[in-house]
């Protein structure tokens, strides 16, 4: 009994201290098993991810009508796929979603020549170029086009009907299928021996646009003609390794061997010329005294280079109304309005008399400069008296 109280009178005296810890012991083993958990695959089209991006839904279909559906990762055993299918004597399609063109045109020249039929999704322009069929880009479906039919002679469009189109693109070759209405290629298009198929949609595969319009309709007669379905996603561990790392001089257009040189003597020539022109560098030390005539003579010049003669007038109203001030010990919190009748007084004027002066809005040079004339004898007067 004295064993086991002595544990439970320290609990109870440090049950806060406790609790905290058995929390802690029970979030650190619960992070541990979310994370030794196998993570769903995410990558678009695949047909491992259940999301709406993904292709399981499409897969499944395939394999309740009897096709073996096989994804590969790697150039390497998808060839390796293809070849044990033909010495087994099976044909095989094998499905391409190169989305960021990884492949090389030998690679896909290889792969073509392998699969008895080869579908492609969105092809990129390079990928296009390493594919047979003589199948060119012809640009996007236009916004607002949500559905295209046939309108071919195709069996497998024709009895699969409208499909989804939002975000396709289109793509012109020897056949063609799914075209809008002003023409110019369409969702699916394919050589004439039916060997290569090209569809413009990755939404008519997705789980999330499976079940509209004839997507799966679609999506079965395209995957589904031959016994085995390859669904090859390239990776970035299938882009070609080149034999020798490429240099600036392969890289470069040819032209620039010539231009090149060219544009090196014009601007070790400009170099001398803009250096004799300017002269020698002169080492001064800092810091700099700049004469307060050499600053104002400075701005002057900016504004007349400028034009700006409203800014011109401003600067030399402020400077004004500051000396009168300073003359008439107003002080520095004065206003406009108390100069004005400041100087008035002083002067024995009328307020509006000498308003006119300070108050004018100079619109051309010549007037800028009168108007300057005026104020410096304002100043004076104020000062003799």
């Amino acid at each position: 009994m004295k064993s086991t109280a002595a544990p439970l009178r320290w609990i109870r005296r440090h049950r806060t201290w406790a609790i905290l810890g058995v929390v802690f012991v029970a979030a650190l083993v619960l992070t541990a098993v979310l994370q030794l958990q196998p993570h769903g695959d995410r990558t678009q089209l695949s047909i491992r991810n259940p999301a709406p991006e993904g292709a399981r839904a499409a897969a499944e279909i395939l394999v309740r009508h009897g096709v073996v559906v096989e994804q590969r990762d790697s150039f390497e055993s998808t060839i390796q796929t293809l070849e044990s299918a033909k010495r087994a004597g099976e044909r095989t399609t094998v499905l391409l979603y190169d989305r960021n063109g990884y492949l090389g045109r030998d690679q896909l020249q290889y792969l073509g020549g392998a699969a008895d039929r080869l579908v492609v999704i969105t092809p990129r322009l390079n990928t296009l170029q390493g594919v047979s069929g003589g199948i060119v880009q012809a640009g996007v479906v236009r916004d607002g086009t949500e559905v295209l039919a046939p309108a071919c002679v195709i069996s497998d469009p024709v009895d699969a009907g409208t499909v989804s189109a939002a975000n396709g693109y289109l793509y012109d070759g020897e056949v063609v299928c799914y075209a809008p209405r002003d023409g110019g290629g369409g969702l699916y298009a394919g050589s004439e021996d039916g060997r290569t198929v090209v569809l413009g949609s990755t939404k008519i595969l997705s789980n999330g646009a499976l079940a509209e319009q004839g997507n799966a309709a679609l999506v079965l007669r395209t995957l589904g003609a031959e016994q085995r379905l390859v669904w090859y996603l390239p990776g970035i561990a299938d882009v070609p390794a080149a034999k020798k790392p490429v240099t600036l001089d392969e890289l470069a257009a040819p032209w620039t061997h010539v231009l090149g040189p060219w544009l090196a003597f014009v601007a070790v020539l400009a170099i001398f010329w803009r250096g004799r022109r300017l002269g020698p560098l002169v080492f001064e030390p800092l810091p700099v005294v700049v004469k307060a005539v050499e600053t104002a003579e400075g701005r002057a010049r900016l504004y007349h280079d400028a034009r700006a003669v409203d800014r011109a007038a401003d600067v030399l109203r402020a400077g004004t109304l500051v000396r009168l001030a300073r003359t008439l010990r107003l002080g520095p919190d004065a206003g406009a309005a108390a100069i004005i009748d400041a100087a008035a007084r002083h002067l024995d004027r009328t307020p509006e008399s000498v308003a006119v002066v300070l108050d004018a809005e100079p619109r051309a040079e010549a007037e800028l400069v009168r108007w300057a004339q005026q104020l410096e004898r304002l100043e004076k007067e104020v000062h003799a008296r």
